[in-house]
């Protein structure tokens, strides 16, 4: 049985009131219960921690995330792709080239290209994208790693003092992922999307590993994954689907642009799994999917559906045509499997 919805409040009538009005103050009635939640938790923090650093901790915490969702939401029916590598390699590197021409050839083709914001690769990307499709994430460091100078439009520059915001944003505004050679910052990126892609804390999307030719730098990576990871059952052999190597730019563009030919995304509601298609796919491929993916359903079937009232209500995409399923919620490279067999339909 459902326990009833117990309201989240200081539970001091002057200091509920207060609250509520502030909250009419500031949202309009769709979003006011959550920035109601919001004023509430501070007014908690603000009565139970006496301690600054946790307080500073919190404020820069909420200044850097309000300031980044202000200017990426002129954007966000713009498709996106971060780009990482190493801040050290050099202007005449092959992966330096090659970064530079895979954001001029994706900006090309419509879409934006988010940086790290320092110097190497990352300076590629700024470098190659066209003029105002591209944002820099700078992490302020204590030897101080400069803004690149090809940031056309600055207040797409923006500096976070921690790590952990500057990540949830790469993830949190963009729809896919390219790697190119690089230190422990570029494998801690790496390894983290694919962990949440694996865990289904990120929705499915296209992570790809660029190498230039010669190099064996993903190969090697990949290597030890096999033999340490694969072999080891630290990981399932299907989680090898959540990524891609390749060996040029536009190989790299292909991936991404497939991953997004047939399938658009997903909304997890209720026990049920709704994925949103650019178009309807044959009854073929319907029923192989619902042949070859049996292991990740909980139970029934895959079957097209019709938006479901939490979309309607959200008015989420209500013209695409959609497929719902009772998924396992532990499938994922499997289900990224899925995906790509609903894309060569």
């Amino acid at each position: 049985m459902k326990k009833p919805y117990k309201e989240y409040k200081i539970g001091e009538e002057a200091a509920d009131s207060l609250i509520g009005e502030l909250t009419k103050f500031c949202a309009p009635a769709e979003t006011g219960h959550l920035l109601h939640e919001i004023f509430t938790t501070i007014v908690k923090l603000g009565r139970e921690t006496v301690d600054k650093g946790d307080l500073k901790l919190v404020n820069n915490t909420l200044k850097e995330l309000r300031y980044s969702f202000k200017i990426f939401a002129p954007h966000r029916n713009v498709k996106k792709v971060i780009i990482f590598g190493s801040a050290r390699s050099q202007k005449d590197s092959a992966e330096y080239a090659m970064a530079e021409e895979f954001a001029r050839k994706l900006t090309q083709k419509g879409y934006m290209v988010v940086t790290g914001g320092g110097p190497g690769v990352m300076e590629a990307g700024n470098k190659g994208a066209a003029a105002g499709k591209d944002f820099a994430l700078n992490i302020r460091l204590p030897f101080e790693q400069k803004p690149n100078p090809y940031i056309d439009e600055k207040e797409k520059l923006i500096n976070f003092k921690y790590f952990f915001t500057r990540k949830l944003i790469f993830v949190k505004e963009t729809d896919a992922t390219a790697l190119f050679p690089g230190g422990f910052g570029t494998n801690d990126e790496g390894f983290e999307m694919l962990t949440l892609i694996q865990t289904g804390k990120s929705r499915p999307r296209p992570v790809v590993l660029l190498e230039p030719e010669g190099s064996t730098y993903w190969a090697q990576w990949k290597r030890f994954v096999d033999i340490q990871l694969v072999k080891g059952r630290f990981i399932n052999k299907e989680d090898l689907s959540l990524f891609r190597i390749v060996k040029s730019a536009d190989e790299a563009i292909k991936y991404i642009e497939d991953f997004y030919r047939v399938y658009h995304s997903i909304r997890y509601v209720l026990g049920l799994t709704v994925i949103r298609l650019n178009r309807e796919i044959s009854d073929k491929t319907l029923k192989r999917i619902n042949q070859e993916f049996k292991d990740i359903l909980a139970s029934g079937e895959i079957k097209r559906s019709l938006p479901i009232d939490k979309e309607v209500q959200e008015k989420e995409f209500l013209g695409l045509p959609r497929l719902a399923m009772n998924f396992n919620l532990r499938g994922y490279g499997r289900l990224c499997e899925m995906i790509q067999i609903i894309n060569k339909d």
